[in-house]
């Protein structure tokens, strides 16, 4: 189910160093939105409104038969026990969510551990091919204007919230000019106007929206 989270960190692995780019507290703050969004996706929790029975905006938990991976299961499990403010979910999950990716990553064969002099870890990935679709259709999406799919628009917009995109990409004044205007466009939930979309869709802008908040 992780598919946001799990690209997102792809991405921020895939380079020379094989160590996530972005610093500490950005990382952890935007994994741990991004986790939450997986979830958003699946219809597994939604932003609470006037009619639900906690005060509105919290995160709340739904009731829905879904499988999910041990990434996803832990931040649901956070929501089940309460509903939460956003931010207050993100600095919850913020404290463990990139050991769990990596953990989930190392475990389905997705990256390799490799220990350096530094006492530090990287992690190369063991396929580019996943994040190599991942990184194209977020070119895609920001220089070709071609309208994202739903992870593609919830990675920009978690990257866009915490000015995370230099991280990804390295561009001159009017490379940035553009891709942060179009980031904005798809960041405030524009890109819903642009793809097929249904309730999970919808649902995730919504999230998105609300996470946006708790990250800026």
């Amino acid at each position: 189910m992780a598919q946001i989270a799990e690209e997102l960190f792809l991405l921020l692995l895939d380079n020379a160093s094989a160590q996530p780019a972005l610093e500490r507290h950005r990382r952890g703050r935007v994994l741990a939105a991004a986790v939450l969004l997986d979830l958003a996706y699946a219809c597994r929790i939604r932003p609470s409104v006037a009619e639900d029975a906690v005060e509105p905006g919290r995160l709340i938990a739904l009731s829905t038969p879904v499988l999910m991976d041990p990434v996803s299961e832990s931040a649901f499990a956070l929501l089940q026990r309460r509903p939460h403010r956003p931010v207050a979910a993100v600095k919850r999950l913020s404290k463990r969510t990139e050991n769990d990716l990596i953990h989930h990553l190392e475990q389905t064969g997705q990256i390799r551990r490799i220990r350096l002099q530094s006492k530090q870890f990287a992690w190369p990935l063991a396929n580019r091919g996943r994040v190599g679709q991942a990184r194209s259709a977020l070119l895609a999406a920001l220089f070709d204007r071609r309208p994202p799919t739903p992870s593609t628009a919830a990675i920009i917009t978690l990257l866009h919230a915490v000015d995370g995109l230099g991280a990804l990409l390295s561009l001159n004044d009017r490379g940035w000019r553009w891709v942060h205007a179009r980031a904005g466009e798809i960041a405030s939930g524009g890109w819903v106007d642009e793809y097929p979309t249904a309730l999970p869709e919808v649902n995730l802008a919504v999230t998105a929206s609300a996470l946006r908040q708790a990250l800026t």
